[in-house]
């Protein structure tokens, strides 16, 4: 149980992603003052809470109503997850994206979709709470996890400015780059454990 928390907990802060986030709110809000970029925090985190949870509860009856099993889109989740991952270690995930556009709620779009709800954590909350896998306990700790992280993202956008005077934008781009490879490993997993790749590769040490 311990292994397998850690596992999904590690897996949610690697696709939401708060340390890349933290940066892309800095260079979204920095016009701003300090009770807009408050109430932008805290918008675009509850924004992406409810479109995770949907997700969650939603999530796989959606799959089920249009005949998806649920092995298809662990190895869908874990290839789309590597490609994130990529983007993380080579992309440009903590670009200065500019000042918003005028009459653009910046909370909504592009801070709630897609930096923290984007598709690979769509997708990852999907696999770690399948009905045909884990209990409805082990699905309320995920759950609980994933808010725990919102949560964290929440703090750190509050303290946007703080945090990156202590660890400079290339403290932040590290980070982004070590979550990357943590990503691409976990993406790995689920690719494997779709595929039974791990199970085969397990009975074979006996």
């Amino acid at each position: 149980m311990g292994e397998m928390l850690l596992r999904h907990f590690m897996m949610m802060w690697t696709t939401v992603d708060p340390v890349g986030n933290l940066a892309i709110f800095a260079a979204l809000t920095a016009s701003l003052t300090a009770i807009e970029r408050r109430r932008v925090a805290l918008r675009a985190t509850v924004y992406a809470a409810i479109i995770l949870i949907v997700a969650v509860v939603a999530g796989q009856v959606l799959l089920d109503a249009i005949g998806i099993h649920l092995l298809s889109l662990k190895l869908a989740g874990g290839l789309i997850l590597f490609i994130f991952a990529i983007k993380m270690l080579f992309g440009d995930m903590d670009r200065d994206t500019g000042p918003p556009e005028p009459g653009k709620d910046i909370a909504v779009f592009p801070l709630a979709v897609p930096s923290i709800a984007g598709p690979g954590t769509i997708m990852a909350v999907i696999v770690l709470t399948d009905n045909d896998v884990y209990t409805v306990p082990e699905q309320a700790l995920t759950s609980l996890m994933l808010l725990l992280v919102l949560l964290v993202t929440y703090v750190f956008f509050l303290m946007s400015e703080k945090i990156l005077r202590v660890i400079g934008r290339a403290g932040a781009s590290i980070l982004i780059r070590v979550m990357g490879i943590i990503l691409a490993a976990l993406s790995v997993e689920l690719v494997m454990s779709a595929l039974g790749i791990g199970v085969w590769a397990t009975r074979t040490k006996h």
